[in-house]
């Protein structure tokens, strides 16, 4: 038996007799095959758009949930630019992790985000504004946490290293004279600077003085003074006063003070009294603490002001006062004098000259001056980050020389120096930041 053949029909018999036909389907017919696969691949598209869609709803939750955030942070950030509160380390660790989860957020949206990022790139931006504004308030830390800490470790540790180096049998050294005594040799060395925190006016007060009040009748007493100037770098507009330390780091209990007449940084405190150079004039003031009124006000003989020879690097410091042991110093210059300092005792109630001595160094090249024991001391800049104590004119014997005594510092300019007999620290405004050092002096007298 034979198969009959029709145009789309084909077939044989095999050896069992069976007859096996093939059939062609014409192009008119209906594709099957291809239907299945456009079946299959609809429902591989279909699962893979509801998981991206899930994602898509799962990070409109986030970013709505991190919207909010944002706006909490911008608040908070806020508050605190404005508010005078002081803020810790962790205030700013807080907001700092929160904002780094923020972004970890946002570069995950962007590598899974299909389609217009506009608004992911909007809150990348955002973010990273937050970022910066949290740094530069960080850097704004009023009560100088961050800095002190870290002066405080390395304090710590450089301790620690001298603990190790001591030797068990070395020799104990002879006791330091008496707070109030010039049984010394001079000045020998200083210690490294403390860092008190900034001045309370903020960071663009970056010229003025501080100090401890010092009384002959009272040596140990506790009140200090901050007297920035304002920005110009002139006028000695406002001044506070703290009766304690803790006081003074803490911003508390202070009594500010209202004056319109100094002029630069070289004001000083001695025996209840601010001593400072009256405005636009080669006068000298003082004004009573407890009244702030000025007691007395006289001319300075033949002092040159208003930037003729001031210090280097400070303007209108052409009259500066200082406070030792021997009482109330003022340091200037004199055309006669051609720039080189004089130095000047003083009647600190009268403010009457009783004597001066012309050294031979030029005032301007001199970045600032203390007295100690009637021995003026002379620093100069040696970079952005050293100071040196490098001259010194002894008005108990008319000697002078050159010194080598490395200051370091934690700013580029200092501004003023002030010196305590009591407890033998220099008092230095640098830029802005009040710091203080320990005196080291040779034991035996010259």
């Amino acid at each position: 038996m034979s198969c009959q053949p029709f145009s789309n029909f084909t077939g044989s018999v095999n050896d069992h007799g069976i007859c096996q036909c093939s059939v062609s389907m014409p192009d008119t017919t209906f594709p099957v095959v291809r239907v299945e696969r456009l079946e299959f691949t609809a429902h591989i598209l279909s699962q893979k758009f509801e998981t991206e869609l899930s994602k898509v709803k799962e990070y409109v939750q986030l970013i709505s949930v991190y919207e909010k955030k944002l706006l909490n942070l911008t608040v908070r950030v806020e508050i605190m630019e404005k508010d005078s509160i002081s803020y810790t380390e962790l205030d700013f660790e807080l907001i700092k992790i929160e904002v780094r989860e923020m972004e970890k957020l946002i570069i995950q949206l962007k590598e899974s985000f299909v389609g217009s990022t506009e608004i992911v790139d909007q809150l990348e931006v955002e973010i990273r504004n937050m970022t910066l504004l949290v740094a530069k308030l960080e850097t704004l830390d009023k009560n100088n946490v961050l800095v002190i800490r870290r002066e405080l470790l390395a304090l710590k540790q450089k301790l620690k290293e001298c603990e190790a180096s001591k030797s068990e049998h070395a020799p104990l050294l002879p006791p330091p004279p008496a707070p109030g005594s010039c049984s010394h040799g001079g000045v020998m060395n200083i210690s490294r600077p403390s860092v008190v925190q900034l001045n309370w006016r903020g960071f663009s007060y970056k010229y003025g003085a501080w100090g401890r009040a010092y009384s002959p009748e009272h040596p140990n007493e506790t009140l200090y003074w901050v007297a920035p100037l304002e920005t110009d770098g002139r006028v000695l507009k406002y001044y506070r006063l703290y009766n304690t330390l803790d006081n003074l780091l803490l911003y508390t209990q202070a009594r500010e003070s209202l004056i319109s007449y100094g002029q630069g940084s070289g004001a000083t405190v001695y025996n209840n009294n601010m001593y400072v150079n009256w405005y636009n004039t080669g006068n000298i003031a003082r004004v009573n603490l407890t009244t702030n009124t000025v007691a007395v006000s006289q001319w300075l003989p033949y002092a040159v002001y208003n930037n003729r020879f001031s210090y280097a690097n400070v303007d209108w410091q052409d009259i500066d006062f200082s406070v030792d042991e021997r009482g109330l110093w003022v340091i200037y210059a004199t055309e006669a004098s051609t720039g080189n300092i004089v130095i000047g005792l003083l009647n600190d109630t009268s403010l009457e000259v009783l004597k001066t001595w012309v050294t031979k160094q030029y005032k301007p090249s001199v970045s600032s001056t203390f007295m100690v024991c009637g021995v003026l001391y002379a620093t100069r800049t040696l970079n952005t980050r050293t100071e040196e104590i490098f001259y010194y004119y002894d008005t108990n014997t008319g000697k002078e020389g050159n010194l080598a005594i490395i200051m370091p510092k934690m700013q580029e300019r200092v501004q003023s120096i002030n010196y305590h007999p009591f407890d033998r620290k220099l008092y230095i405004y640098n830029d802005g930041y009040l710091l203080n050092y320990d005196l080291i002096f040779q034991q035996e007298p010259k």
